[in-house]
C-alpha cells in the first residue's frame, strides 16, 4: 500500500500549487510584500501558533504509546518553540507587545482554522488529528526551501525564511511525517479515508491563511 504521506501529497498537489503561487508567499520571496501585510500575518500567526500548540499537546497525551508520546511532543513542540522566538522577534520589529497577543483578535480564517484544529483534538481518533496537525509542519518546510532558492538578496523577511528551512526544523517535520505514516498503517480503509480528509481540510485552511493574511480579510465591520 502506498504510504499514507505519500497518498496525501499527491492528492494535494494542485492546491499546493496554489498555496506556493499566492502573492503573499511569491511577493515575499521577492522582499516586496508590504510591511501591513507581513504585519497582518505575523499576529495572526502568533495566535493562531497559541491554539495550535493545545491541539499539538492533545495530540501528544492521546498517543497510543509512551514513545510516540515523547517523539512526537519533542519534535513538534520544540519546531513551535521555534517559530515563537521568531515571532517575538518580528513583533518587536513591528513594535507589538509579544505579551498582547492573546488579546488580539483572531481574523475569519485564523479562527476558522484554529476552531477546525480543536474540534479535531477533542472529537476525531488521534490518528485523524495527527493527520490534520501535519500540513502546519509540512507545507511550511516546502514553502519555506521554494522561498529560499529563489528568495532576493538582502531579503527584509531573512529571518522568516532562515526558520522554515532550518535543518532542526525539518527533522521534527519528518519525524511528524514518519509518526503519522505509522498512524495510518494501523487504521481501517475508512479512518484512513478520514485522515486524508484531514490533511485536505488543513491544507485549504493554510492557503486560507496566507491568503487572508495578504488581503488582510477581517470580520465585517457595522458600527
Amino acid at each position: 500500500m502506498i504510504r499514507f504521506s505519500d497518498d496525501a501529497w499527491e492528492r494535494t498537489a494542485i492546491l499546493r500549487n496554489a498555496i506556493h503561487t499566492l502573492p503573499f508567499n511569491t511577493e515575499l520571496a521577492a522582499g516586496s510584500l508590504s510591511r501591513d501585510r507581513f504585519q497582518t500575518y505575523i499576529v495572526q500567526d502568533a495566535i493562531y501558533l497559541g491554539q495550535f500548540s493545545r491541539a499539538l499537546a492533545i495530540s501528544a497525551a492521546k498517543a497510543p504509546d509512551s514513545a510516540t508520546m515523547q517523539s512526537f511532543a519533542q519534535s513538534a513542540l520544540g519546531a513551535i518553540a521555534v517559530e515563537q522566538a521568531l515571532h517575538g522577534r518580528y513583533l518587536r520589529d513591528f513594535g507589538v507587545d509579544p505579551a498582547g497577543i492573546a488579546e488580539a483578535e483572531p481574523s475569519p480564517d485564523c479562527l476558522a482554522y484554529t476552531s477546525y484544529l480543536i474540534a479535531a483534538a477533542y472529537h476525531d481518533p488521534w490518528e485523524v488529528l495527527v493527520a490534520a496537525l501535519l500540513p502546519c509542519f509540512w507545507l511550511y518546510w516546502d514553502v519555506g526551501c521554494a522561498i529560499a532558492r529563489t528568495a532576493a538578496p538582502q531579503n527584509p523577511y531573512s529571518a522568516w525564511i532562515d526558520t522554515y528551512t532550518d535543518e532542526r526544523f525539518g527533522e521534527a517535520v519528518r519525524t511528524v511525517i514518519a509518526i503519522t505514516d505509522r498512524a495510518a498503517n494501523s487504521v481501517t480503509p475508512q479512518t484512513r479515508a478520514k485522515m486524508l480528509a484531514a490533511f485536505t481540510r488543513a491544507c485549504q485552511y493554510e492557503w486560507l491563511f496566507w491568503d487572508g493574511a495578504y488581503l488582510r480579510r477581517g470580520w465585517p465591520r457595522f458600527d
